[in-house]
């Protein structure tokens, strides 16, 4: 009977995490995961082909956690400007309850080496910016936001002043203030006030 692995891929993906919330993704090296976890190096290649793929799924693994919460969000928040305020909420809780994969996402794909991704996951990583897109299509929809300035107005409310907020604490070193979700909320209800009803 084979051994179960000692080594396996989310304990590896969990290690980079760490490594790129400590000092970015320049970190994330096979052999500095494999130090990370106490395994031999080949347990990282046996896992992941290479840097590339590895650097690609500790990035995809973590924007797809954060995706699947914020489509929650969005979907079960109830109307436009409920889901919208639901969404700038869950930006912030998060990114509290997961502080390094936050930091991580601190970072844009390309600094997780986006241009030599396999056609899989650049697939993958597609797929979730056009349901990010059809999300807030939909959203914009709801609210009653026809023009370019109004769509623009709802991507700051729900995604750019919250991760604002983020970013400004978890770069300091400091865990995201109970207030936050409350800024978060009243920035987004400020923004989509001005928009027509829905």
């Amino acid at each position: 009977m084979a051994r179960p692995p000692r080594f396996d891929a989310e304990q590896l993906l969990d290690a980079a995490v760490r490594l790129c919330a400590t000092a970015g993704p320049a970190a994330v090296t096979m052999s500095a995961v494999a130090t990370e976890v106490g395994a031999p190096s080949g347990s990282v290649y046996h896992r992941f082909p290479g840097r590339t793929a590895l650097l690609a799924e500790v990035w995809l693994r973590t924007v797809e956690n954060f995706q699947a919460g914020y489509f929650e969000a969005v979907e079960t928040g109830g109307d436009g400007r409920q889901a919208a305020r639901a969404a700038a909420r869950h930006v912030i809780t998060w990114s509290r309850t997961h502080p390094q994969e936050a930091a991580l996402l601190l970072y844009g794909a390309e600094d997780f080496g986006r241009a030599d991704w396999s056609e899989a996951h650049l697939k993958r990583a597609n797929l979730g910016d056009q349901r990010v897109r059809a999300s807030l299509a939909s959203l914009a929809t709801a609210l009653g936001a026809d023009g370019p300035q109004d769509r623009d107005r709802i991507t700051l409310a729900i995604i750019d002043l919250p991760l604002s907020l983020v970013r400004r604490h978890l770069r300091a070193g400091e865990t995201l203030p109970t207030h936050t979700e409350n800024l978060a909320e009243e920035c987004a209800t400020a923004l989509i006030g001005a928009l027509p009803p829905g």
